[in-house]
C-alpha cells in the first residue's frame, strides 16, 4: 500500500504504549501503522514523539470586533505552528459570543481558514455583563459545549447556579475565570514581596481561592461539570485535589506562563509578564508544576491573549493583562515540567479534547482514526525570535526552550513544519 503521506521514524503513542513506527495517512485518516511504509510524501520524524494533535481549551482569537489585536486567520496560524489541531476560543469578543448565530460565525470562519478546528465557547451571561443568562439554548444548538464569561468572573452565585442547573442536565461545562472582583480590583501583580518593593497594589491569592471554594459548593448542589481556568495558587491546587477526591466533576488548567515564571519576573515591570491571575510565588509555581505532573491539574490551556503593540507601550499599571503563547506552549511545558510522552499528550491533547468535547481530536493514533496529529521533538533546543500572531506580547521571545513541534497534520493535511505554515496554505 502507498499512503498519501507518511510520518516516518517517530515514537508513536498508541493505546498499547509508545512504539517506533511510521504512520500512513490517506484521505484524512490513518490507514497504516508499521515500519518502512511507502508514501507519496514522506516526512522524517526521527527523534520525535508522534501523537494526537494538540488541543487548547482556552485561547483568544479576538474575532469578531477586535481584529486589530488578532483574528481567526492569524490565531489559527499560530496554533498550527505550535502543534495544535483544535482550539476552543473564548467569547470575550465584541460582540460577546452570547447567541447561536455568533458562535456559528466563529466556527464557520475557522473552517474557512482551515488550519485548525476552531470551537467557540459561549458566554454565560448576556454581553458577559453578569446580569442575566445568555442564550444558552441557542448556543447549545449551535454546538457550543464550553461556557464562560472569561475575562471576568461570573460573580453572581445565583446566576451561576442557574447556568449550572441548565448545563448539568445536558453535559455542558462551566469554565470559570476564578478571580474575585473585589479582591483583585486595582491590583497589578501578586500581593507579595515584589509588589511591596515596587509600591504596587497587589492581588492576594485569596482572590482566586474564594471563587473556587464558592463554586465547588455550587458543583456539589448542581452536579454540573466545572472547569477552573488558569489555576495560579498552591491552595487552589489543593482544593481541586480535594474536590476530585470527593468525586465532584471538576477539572482544572494551568497556563505555560504560570509554569515557567513566578512574580519575580515582574520586577522589571515589562508588560509581557502582566496577566490575570498574576504570576505568583515560587511555591505556587512549584505546586502548579507538581499538580500537572500528578494529574491534579488536567490540562495546559495557553490563555493566548494577543494585544497590539501600542497597548503594551505604556506604564505597567496601564497595560492590559495577558500574553500570547500558542506557538511555544508545548516547548514551555517540556522545558519546565518533566512529563513523559504519555503524560505530555494527555495534558496537551487527550484531556482537553475530552473536557471541551472536541470531537475527532485527542485520539491516540489508530488505524481508521482521524489524521489529526503532531510530531514533537522533546530534545530540540531553540530560541523563538518571531511569531505568526499579529501580536508581540510574549515572554517567550528570546527565551531558550527545549522541545519543538516538527510537524502538524490536520485532517490529513500538513499544516505546519518546524514552526512555519506549510507552503500554499492560508
Amino acid at each position: 500500500m502507498q499512503s498519501d503521506l507518511v510520518l516516518a521514524g517517530g515514537t508513536v503513542l498508541t493505546a498499547d504504549g509508545p512504539i517506533e513506527a511510521d504512520i500512513g495517512i490517506s484521505d484524512g485518516r490513518i490507514v497504516e501503522i508499521g515500519v518502512d511504509l511507502d508514501g507519496t510524501e514522506t516526512i522524517d520524524c526521527t527523534g520525535a514523539w508522534v501523537g494526537p494533535g494538540l488541543v487548547d481549551i482556552h485561547a483568544h482569537f479576538r474575532e469578531p470586533g477586535q481584529e486589530w489585536k488578532e483574528d481567526i486567520t492569524t490565531g489559527s496560524r499560530a496554533a498550527a505552528a505550535g502543534g495544535y489541531t483544535a482550539v476552543v476560543v473564548m467569547p470575550n469578543t465584541d460582540p460577546a459570543l452570547d447567541a447561536g448565530h455568533l458562535a456559528r460565525f466563529v466556527a464557520d470562519r475557522g473552517a474557512e481558514v482551515g488550519l485548525v478546528d476552531v470551537k467557540p465557547a459561549g458566554a454565560v451571561s448576556k454581553g458577559r455583563a453578569g446580569l442575566e443568562l445568555a442564550h444558552l439554548d441557542e448556543l447549545w444548538a449551535a454546538g457550543v459545549r464550553v461556557f464562560s464569561d472569561d475575562g471576568d468572573v461570573v460573580a453572581d452565585a445565583g446566576l451561576l447556579r442557574r447556568a449550572m442547573d441548565y448545563l448539568a442536565a445536558r453535559g455542558g461545562v462551566i469554565s470559570q475565570h476564578a478571580v474575585d472582583v473585589g479582591l483583585s480590583r486595582g491590583g497589578h501583580m501578586h500581593e507579595g514581596t515584589v509588589s511591596s518593593l515596587l509600591g504596587m497594589y497587589g492581588i492576594p491569592s485569596a482572590a482566586d481561592d474564594v471563587i473556587i471554594a464558592r463554586d465547588l459548593e455550587l458543583v456539589e448542589v448542581t452536579g454540573a461539570r466545572y472547569h477552573v481556568q488558569h489555576l495560579s495558587t498552591a491552595s487552589g491546587v489543593a482544593m481541586i485535589a480535594a474536590a476530585k477526591a470527593r468525586g465532584l466533576p471538576v477539572t482544572a488548567e494551568v497556563t505555560p506562563h504560570h509554569l515557567a515564571f513566578d512574580h519575580h519576573a515582574a520586577e522589571g515591570t515589562n508588560p509581557v509578564y502582566k496577566m490575570m491571575p498574576p504570576l505568583r510565588s515560587s511555591d505556587d509555581r512549584d505546586a502548579l508544576r507538581r499538580g500537572l505532573m500528578d494529574g491534579t491539574i488536567d490540562v495546559v490551556g495557553t490563555d493566548h491573549a494577543p494585544h497590539a503593540d501600542h497597548e503594551e507601550e505604556v506604564p505597567w499599571e496601564h497595560a492590559p493583562n495577558g500574553v500570547i503563547g500558542l506557538e511555544w506552549a508545548a516547548a514551555v511545558v517540556n522545558t519546565f515540567v518533566d512529563l513523559d510522552q504519555a503524560a505530555f499528550f494527555d495534558r496537551l491533547s487527550v484531556a482537553p479534547a475530552q473536557i471541551g468535547q472536541v470531537a475527532g481530536h485527542g485520539l491516540l493514533p489508530a488505524i481508521g482514526g482521524p489524521a489529526n496529529l503532531t510530531a514533537f521533538d522533546p530534545n530540540r533546543e531553540w530560541t523563538p525570535v518571531v511569531t505568526l500572531s499579529k501580536a508581540q506580547n510574549s515572554p517567550y521571545l528570546g527565551l531558550p526552550l527545549r522541545g519543538k513541534p516538527m510537524v502538524t497534520v490536520y485532517g490529513g493535511v500538513v499544516t505546519a513544519v518546524d514552526g512555519a505554515i506549510a507552503g500554499g496554505i492560508a
